[in-house]
């Protein structure tokens, strides 16, 4: 597996967002034209309709998986750090950290994390700016 750094910690699925979104796109189109084709006159033809309707939950069923495990992964990510900070400060991470910052903070190694938490608080470092501060990169292999 390549070495993990802010370069390449950005995990994409392209067959997941461009494809099957693509697939799903190109199926709605298709069966609106289609709808609207049928639709001076009264054909009994429910089955555009339909395609429209499969399609629309098609998709909205592809970003709400998405997004519920995106959010399931930062609550997880957020107790983990905040466990983390906890064995290495006897500390819990300071409340006015946003998620996105502890998100950007799990890649920092256990020598940095800390002061650099301390950091992202007092100089309300953004989360690119966070990544972009990590000297020794901790590589996460595990993420959705």
């Amino acid at each position: 597996m390549k070495k993990q750094e802010y370069k390449n910690h950005m995990k994409k699925a392209p067959r997941a967002y461009y494809l099957g979104l693509l697939l799903a796109l190109m199926t709605l189109v298709w069966s609106l034209i289609y709808c609207k084709n049928i639709s001076t006159g009264w054909s009994g033809d429910l089955l555009p309709a339909l395609f429209v309707y499969l399609c629309i939950a098609i998709i909205l069923t592809g970003y709400f998986a998405r997004a519920f495990a995106l959010k399931a992964q930062d609550r997880a990510i957020r107790a983990e750090e905040n466990l983390r900070h906890f064995v290495l400060s006897g500390k819990l991470l300071d409340s006015r950290l946003s998620v996105s910052q502890i998100i950007a903070l799990r890649f920092a190694s256990d020598d940095e994390f800390v002061a650099l938490a301390q950091r992202a608080v007092t100089e309300n470092l953004s989360n690119k700016q966070i990544k972009e501060s990590i000297q020794h990169w901790r590589a996460d292999y595990y993420r959705v």
